[in-house]
């Protein structure tokens, strides 16, 4: 379950920083509301996945998947490069967070 909790979390990464940029500045009200409720349920969800989870574990691939999703909505969405380096960087952070779940105690 703390491992579904942390994924969860992790997934509302790229969301709320999506309607971060969305908010402009905490200017636009609704991308602002939602920035804050995905961001506090992230926070909440992690919060409870570190109950049983290493710390450093945890935050690192909570992180791991945050930055992936983040970079990919901006490549999608926002037409930010997607050169070789990047997506090789990309896949590092991936191997990174799943090397640390094989290697995860709980």
């Amino acid at each position: 379950m703390a491992w579904l909790l942390l994924v969860f979390s992790g997934c509302c990464e790229p969301v709320w920083s999506y309607f971060l940029k969305e908010s402009h500045g905490f200017t636009k009200w609704l991308p602002a509301a939602i920035t804050l409720v995905v961001s506090g349920a992230s926070f909440v969800a992690l919060s409870f996945a570190l109950k049983s989870l290493p710390l450093g574990t945890g935050y690192a691939v909570w992180t791991g998947i945050g930055t992936v999703g983040t970079a990919i909505v901006g490549i999608f969405v926002f037409g930010e490069a997607a050169s070789a380096v990047r997506l090789l960087c990309i896949a590092a952070i991936v191997a990174g967070a799943i090397g640390l779940r094989l290697t995860a105690k709980g």
